[in-house]
């Protein structure tokens, strides 16, 4: 009888923690690639500063106006998924992000140790937004606070 209970605990708790470990990895991919975002968007500001940030998107042809639309797109979207807040509008809002710096990487191969960096890294960032995008936040480490949920299809809410 005793060993009866202990297996139907254990059966329960594993089922539990599955799902509860699935909602905590979730989560913790969400904070990662929101400290990531907010990284390069704060690299932008404060190394190369904005102005240099500008420069180069023009150097490469891209209107100045889409540098400051992936600043902005950086910090914001990495400080809203780091905290949770509307995040799978904010993973989504990444993606052309992540899709301009694999294409501006192309051409320097796949690794992104090479030089000029390869495409790997944004490519990778980019399958990461999309799983976000699609499963949400995790609900673990996270403000219950999507302001935005209302005017939001049911899809891109949280």
């Amino acid at each position: 009888m005793n060993c009866l209970i202990q297996k139907l605990m254990e059966e329960n708790l594993s089922t539990l923690s599955t799902s509860n470990y699935q909602l905590w990895v979730l989560s913790l991919l969400r904070i990662h690639f929101g400290i990531i975002l907010l990284a390069h968007g704060w690299l932008k500001i404060s190394v190369f500063t904005i102005a240099g940030t500008v420069g180069y998107f023009v150097s490469l042809g891209i209107p100045s106006i889409f540098a400051y639309l992936v600043i902005f797109g950086e910090v914001i979207g990495g400080i809203a998924l780091i905290l949770g807040i509307q995040t799978r509008l904010a993973a989504l809002c990444s993606i052309p992000i992540l899709i301009g710096a694999t294409f501006t990487h192309i051409n320097n191969g796949w690794l992104f140790s090479v030089e000029g960096g390869g495409w790997e890294y944004p490519a990778s960032l980019t399958i990461i937004a999309l799983v976000i995008s699609g499963m949400g936040s995790g609900e673990k480490l996270q403000l219950k606070f999507n302001p935005l949920d209302s005017f939001l299809p049911k899809q891109l809410q949280s």
